[in-house]
């Protein structure tokens, strides 16, 4: 067992809170960096994008030293920094070429590789019901997605690798929780992203020629940088399994992004596919509600 939670209190609601605000602003960025990509390589967008997560990182150790970068973990750090940056490259090489809103549905497989990989890694329980929800989740995304049918570009399948490699960068937060704190994780995602990125960046990039397209690139930088904190420290107090469905309100923003900056509305497949994503996301968290009183309830009656 990698990380065991009894060494300190769970704050599931609070974790989902955090959760649901990382991603409403995630959802701003997607939107801005699919704009940006029709004038501008992925790698760039994605550098800029890392850029307000680099800035936030030299004022932490500014203010607390390189103290902040003390870590038992390095090369699991470093692994995950490189998984954010790639990960994100790929979603918006995938949204170039596919519609917000689809795209954002089909990356709701992420919460499911999380509930997997959290059981699998982590040895967080997860009983059969969750299990079943799991796999209902995944049948929905075949409905969205629809393959052979020849709906959706074929660049759809970028956005479910981009989800399984983010899935496995939330488990190695969860993992690192144990023994970094969350301004060291922060750190390291920026420095070592920010290192990979530049080293294409020569290759691929063009100097912006509007004032809007500056202000699109600094908005980019500061929310990502928020939205990735807001993450973190969500799965530093809570379980995996508990905030990972929080992706689905995404679907929400996405949908209206999509309508209001490119025109773009999602069928009615999709529009399935998606609420029963999200029907099964609710009963996950209201079967981890359920096994989370259970369990104080049995550790009551042990004391007693």
């Amino acid at each position: 067992m990698l990380v065991s939670d009894a060494a300190k209190p769970v704050q599931n609601g609070r974790g989902i809170a955090l959760m649901t605000l990382g991603f409403f602003v995630f959802s701003a960025v997607d939107t801005q960096a699919k704009f940006l990509a029709q004038d501008f390589h992925p790698i760039q967008v994605v550098w800029v994008r890392q850029l307000g997560l680099l800035v936030g990182m030299l004022l932490l150790l500014g203010w607390h030293g390189f103290s902040v970068l003390k870590t038992s973990r390095p090369g699991m750090q470093l692994t995950r920094g490189a998984l954010a940056v790639v990960s994100a490259t790929i979603f918006i090489f995938g949204v170039r070429y596919v519609p917000l809103a689809d795209a954002v549905a089909v990356s709701f497989v992420a919460p499911f590789f999380v509930t997997i990989l959290g059981a699998l890694i982590l040895r967080e329980p997860v009983g059969i019901r969750r299990w079943m929800a799991v796999a209902i989740g995944f049948a929905a995304t075949l409905i969205i997605i629809r393959p052979g049918m020849g709906m959706l570009h074929p660049a759809i399948l970028l956005i479910v690798v981009a989800a399984g490699m983010f899935a496995l960068r939330q488990i190695i937060s969860r993992v690192l929780a144990a023994d970094d704190r969350t301004a060291t994780t922060v750190a390291y995602t920026a420095l070592s992203g920010s290192l990979l990125l530049t080293i294409a960046l020569p290759f691929v990039w063009v100097w912006p020629t509007h004032a809007s397209q500056w202000m699109l690139f600094f908005s980019i930088a500061a929310m990502a940088a928020f939205g990735e904190l807001m993450i973190i420290k969500a799965l530093e107090i809570a379980q995996a399994v508990a905030v990972a469905p929080m992706q689905y309100t995404m679907m929400i923003w996405g949908t209206f992004y999509g309508w209001a900056v490119f025109s773009q509305l999602p069928d009615v497949w999709t529009l399935v596919g998606a609420a029963i994503i999200i029907a099964t996301g609710i009963y996950v968290i209201n079967r981890e509600r359920i096994a989370a009183r259970e369990g104080r309830m049995r550790a009551v009656r042990t004391d007693d």
